[in-house]
């Protein structure tokens, strides 16, 4: 991984600086994503001894649009340079330590994301103070388990711990989504959990919409207005978003940006 000018990491075909861990670590299954299955924990077989992809120009043609899109919005390498020089080739201890750690700081990684986005909105103070002591215990979180896993000592409860996080989270996330687009809209449309694959959307309003886990693969929104709408964990895999208008869009990552057409 590198960082990109956007200050957000890229795929690229040098993972030195994370040992590869993100080519180890996820598990998939052969679908039009993966032109195989690969076990959780288990490197891919296209992972060199010097940490690069060997197919890394033609992952598309080779049918791993997946590893395309993949981020681990800079866990791997916050995971490396805590275990300083130690590494997952080294023997089984460091490798589960270290898979470990990078499961924890990547789903963490991801809600201190949401967390920045929300504090670049206007919000009332005490939301703000909400969203600020979220941000706090996440990286505590973060902070505290990977000294742990380093340490060789980590937390058997951290499943059960990440998951309450995500419960808090999920609230005061909800609450930000809430007053930002009822802003920009008295009663926005609520296409939470919708089924829209392959929907035409093409100049739609969707302005403040919630498409919370929205499935919109393959959808056509060119042209669509999308301010401010609501994107968490919505699928955006091959959808059309060419000439849509994205500003000031809620929480929307890296990898969904990577997955949908620009």
């Amino acid at each position: 991984m590198s960082a990109a000018s956007s200050g957000l990491p890229v795929l690229t075909a040098d993972c030195s600086r994370c040992q590869g861990l993100c080519c180890v670590v996820p598990a998939f299954a052969a679908s039009s994503d993966f032109a195989f299955t690969k076990p959780g924990r288990t490197p891919c077989p296209h992972l060199a001894t010097d940490h690069r992809c060997g197919i890394h120009p033609v992952l598309r043609e080779r049918g791993m649009v997946g590893c395309t899109v993949y981020d681990c919005l800079g866990a791997g390498q916050r995971v490396c340079a805590a275990f300083a020089g130690r590494t997952w080739r080294d023997d089984p201890v460091t490798a589960e330590a270290m898979f470990t750690a990078l499961e924890q700081v990547e789903a963490l990684h991801e809600l201190a994301g949401y967390t920045a986005d929300c504090l670049t909105r206007e919000l009332a103070e005490e939301l703000r103070s909400q969203v600020a002591s979220l941000a706090a215990q996440v990286e505590r979180a973060a902070a505290t388990w990977l000294e742990l896993a380093v340490a060789g000592r980590p937390d058997p409860g951290w499943r059960g711990r990440l998951s309450q996080l995500h419960e808090s989270a999920s609230t005061v996330l909800g609450e930000v989504s809430r007053q930002v687009r009822h802003a920009v809209r008295e009663d926005p449309a609520d296409h939470r959990h919708a089924d829209l694959a392959g929907a035409r959307l093409r100049g739609g309003d969707l302005r403040a919409a919630c498409l919370r886990g929205a499935c919109l693969l393959g959808a056509d929104l060119r042209g669509a207005d999308l301010r401010s709408a609501d994107l968490l964990g919505a699928d955006l895999r091959g959808a059309d978003l060419r000439g849509a208008d994205l500003t000031g869009v809620l929480f929307l990552t890296p990898r969904q940006r990577a997955a949908a057409r620009h």
